[in-house]
């Protein structure tokens, strides 16, 4: 993850460099500019990998998005009854990612990214391993249940009149 980081933004800082700079001295030296047609794509593929798997970390570490407006008024049962529904939900939707984004990376097999001559099934098959991971994060989140800390918290608070 760390890796698909550094490399998307050494990229884009290169992309910049070149554009900006290698262009500018090239043009006042009149000699042939330096080709980076490279950096658009190797930018595109690296955030969309890293976006992919992003998102399923952010699955298994519970930090993704939730608004808790008004289920912390309800009832512990009912509370748990959300959590597994909601994550059952994103289960599915990573299974759907998983499969639509295997097929989507047969289909485009045969294709190649016009600068790098990239296969791009490698492209589209970071939807298919994100949408897999998520799936399966989303599916032990379901099964294994809620941490207890979750709902005490706000039984807690509930309890106090706030």
């Amino acid at each position: 993850m760390t890796a698909l980081l550094v490399l998307a933004i050494a990229d884009m800082l290169a992309g910049v460099f070149f554009r900006y700079v290698m262009v500018e001295i090239t043009d006042f030296l009149d000699v042939d500019p330096i080709n980076f047609f490279w950096v658009e794509e190797v930018g595109e593929f690296s955030l969309t990998w890293l976006t992919m798997i992003g998102a399923a970390i952010g699955i298994a570490d519970r930090i993704h998005f939730t608004l808790q407006v008004l289920t912390h008024h309800l009832p512990i049962r009912t509370q748990r009854a959300i959590y597994l529904i909601n994550h059952l939900l994103i289960a599915g939707f990573g299974g759907l990612a998983a499969w639509f984004g295997t097929k989507l990376a047969i289909t485009n097999s045969a294709l190649t990214s016009p600068a790098l001559q990239i296969n791009l099934g490698w492209v589209y098959a970071a939807v298919s391993v994100g949408g897999a991971l998520i799936f399966l994060y989303g599916l032990g989140l379901a099964l294994s249940g809620p941490q207890t800390a979750e709902f005490e918290n706000d039984a807690v608070t509930i309890a106090a009149g706030d």
